[in-house]
């Protein structure tokens, strides 16, 4: 078997689980639409609801079936439709080209029943195990586009939704300083684990280590307090501020971020249909990178880089035991991260201690995907995975982020994660933390 302390029969059981939630997730987010709201608006961030759901099965067909059965499609004939590299992103909202709700969820469902099947028939060799966790994975990422293109549009929270605070902390502020020294940076490029404890996407790989000077990066988020004093500052309005880049963007922009809004005299804030008080502890979120990247001209800071990102989040030095997460290597839960959808970010953020890093930042995973000042490109080793499209296309033209987000999923939730985006974008529930000046 695997270099991992679990059997067969339990690593089985856990894959049925992850497989039964990733699929009874992404059912709830589909059937509690109606007929109309799953017809959305076009918006280049989001993907049509059906069309997601059909995609995610369509993914297990190819990196499953096909791969290690050689098995034909339920339908061959919606190979190129249900393939993000085969159809164009506004041909996602022909109707004449796709199938209806009930069409689409037999497809759904069949394919799961037959991937559940597979799990508990046949052998469990690595390959199999990698697999089918990277399929299972591929479709929470999907869950984590659902939930953020109801944002988008302004649909009704998705039953995830609790609206909790479920592990309160004491306010925060200020810096902590990172010695200078050196530190170990992503996941192995080759481990007999591959499959378990080491699994990893191909841009988070190989592992290296590099030398950073010292640096001191702030303990919390930027909070909307923070982001608002700048808004009130006329910051939008100032072009010293902005990057020529950000300068462009801001030709289009509304002076303060996307889901904001200011009503006789209070500032407000859209989750998913609902207007909210601006809670000013918790994250800015849903602002761009040019938007961070101004908000820290104006307050005499930076953006971290990755790497320091990193390992601020995760404090590993070579030659001790290597932490994927900031606390360890205990698996993430609702105590130390606001992740699957739950408080969507809403909370201060000196919250869950529990989940501070080494050094003392909170929220590091989680809450917000952070802004770092790198473009999003390729380790030295880099080799591409078994799926070549989920980083290569994105290198070079976006930016990294890192941590997750309130939406992200548990099971993709580590420090060594990366996630690309374009500089504009601000759909995506994005935010950040920044470095003092040197």
């Amino acid at each position: 078997m695997k270099p991992n302390s679990m059997s067969v029969l339990e690593m089985k059981a856990q894959l049925l689980d992850e497989l039964m939630l990733a699929r009874t997730r992404t059912e709830q987010l589909i059937n509690s639409l109606s007929d109309t709201q799953l017809d959305v608006p076009y918006h280049p961030g989001v993907n049509p609801p059906l069309w997601e759901m059909g995609h995610s099965a369509f993914f297990y067909e190819v990196f499953v079936f096909k791969l290690l059965d050689g098995s034909e499609s339920y339908n061959p004939a919606m190979d190129d439709l249900w393939d993000s590299f085969h159809v164009q992103h506004r041909d996602r909202w022909r109707r004449d080209l796709f199938p209806g709700r009930e069409e689409t969820l037999a497809y759904f469902h069949t394919v799961y029943d037959r991937v559940a099947e597979r799990i508990r028939r046949c052998e469990l060799s690595d390959q199999e195990l990698y697999l089918y966790r990277y399929a299972i994975f591929h479709q929470n990422m999907h869950i984590e586009s659902l939930i953020w293109c109801r944002q988008t549009v302004g649909y009704p929270a998705p039953a995830d939704f609790v609206g909790d605070r479920p592990a309160p902390g004491e306010a925060v502020a200020g810096d902590v300083e990172v010695p200078a020294g050196r530190w170990v940076i992503g996941m192995p490029g080759a481990s007999e684990a591959f499959a378990g404890e080491d699994f990893a996407f191909d841009a988070e790989k190989p592992r290296f280590e590099v030398q950073l000077p010292g640096f001191a990066i702030s303990r919390a988020l930027v909070t909307n307090r923070e982001f608002l004093a700048f808004v009130e500052d006329d910051g939008y309005q100032r072009p010293e501020l902005w990057s020529f880049g950000g300068q462009q963007w801001l030709e289009l922009a509304s002076g303060h971020p996307v889901y904001w809004r200011c009503q006789e005299g209070q500032w407000q804030v859209r989750l998913f249909d609902r207007w909210l008080p601006l809670n000013p502890d918790a994250p800015v979120t849903h602002v761009s990178y040019w938007e961070a990247e101004a908000w820290c001209r104006w307050a005499g800071r930076r953006l971290p880089t990755e790497y320091e990102w990193e390992a601020a989040a995760l404090g590993n030095r070579p030659c001790e035991v290597f932490r994927r997460f900031p606390w360890g290597n205990d698996s993430p839960d609702a105590s130390r991260v606001d992740m699957n959808g739950r408080s969507m970010a809403q909370n201060p953020v000196f919250d869950y201690p529990a989940g501070e890093s080494p050094f003392g930042c909170r929220q590091m995973l989680g809450s917000v995907w952070e802004w770092t000042s790198d473009q999003f490109l390729p380790y030295d080793g880099f080799k591409v995975d078994m799926y070549p499209f989920m980083s290569t296309l994105q290198f070079g033209d976006h930016k990294v982020t890192r941590g997750g987000s309130c939406a992200t999923t548990s099971s993709l939730i580590r420090g060594t994660y990366r996630q690309a985006y374009l500089p504009q974008r601000n759909d995506v529930f994005t935010g950040f933390r920044t470095c003092a000046l040197s």
